[in-house]
């Protein structure tokens, strides 16, 4: 169950139990969608889709041994409106992370102060992966949401892996 759409930032929110808690003014404001991530044993089968017949950009590249991806970043949209789809194989299909088990491996979202959030959503019971804020292949500071809460922090993405993704002023401007 989750809060109604018109719900403003002080009001009470649904607990996963079902029972509510009180968020208090949350500090922060998610922009928009900043990237998609897929995942793959091949990233040249996925590029075939979403390079050669969507007709997305490839702008760039990033190796992780650390994160285990070998990575094509690639763009649809321009300035403030580009979202990225990062198509992700592993460099060893046998370690972990598996960036490749699941199909759609994450969802960035645009956060206009990140380290009030990770305060804010922390102290709120929000359960983070290992690894605190940090620089993203992109070159923007990232953290990212547990798929999986625990006893000691309740909230988590329910499956899904997020990342949170410090907008730059100009997405701030256009989106903010």
């Amino acid at each position: 169950m989750s809060a109604p759409s018109n719900a403003g930032p002080s009001q009470v929110a649904s607990a996963p139990s079902g029972g509510s808690v009180s968020v208090g003014a949350r500090p922060f404001k998610v922009l928009g969608i900043q990237q998609i991530a897929i995942g793959g044993p091949d990233k040249t089968r996925m590029q075939k889709l979403w390079v050669d017949m969507l007709g997305l950009e490839v702008t760039g590249t990033f190796k992780s041994e650390r994160e285990n991806v070998d990575e094509d970043i690639c763009a649809m949209g321009k300035g403030a409106f580009k979202v990225e789809v990062d198509l992700m194989q592993p460099l060893d299909p046998d370690k972990k992370p598996a960036v490749h088990t699941t199909p759609l491996n994450h969802v960035g979202l645009w956060i206009d102060d990140l380290p009030k959030a990770v305060e804010w959503l922390s102290a709120n019971g929000v359960r983070f992966a290992p690894g605190g804020i940090r620089q993203g292949a992109a070159g923007y500071d990232i953290t990212f949401l547990h798929p999986k809460s625990n006893d000691q922090f309740p909230i988590a993405g329910e499956g899904v892996l997020i990342e949170l993704v410090q907008a730059p002023p100009e997405v701030i401007a256009a989106l903010g």
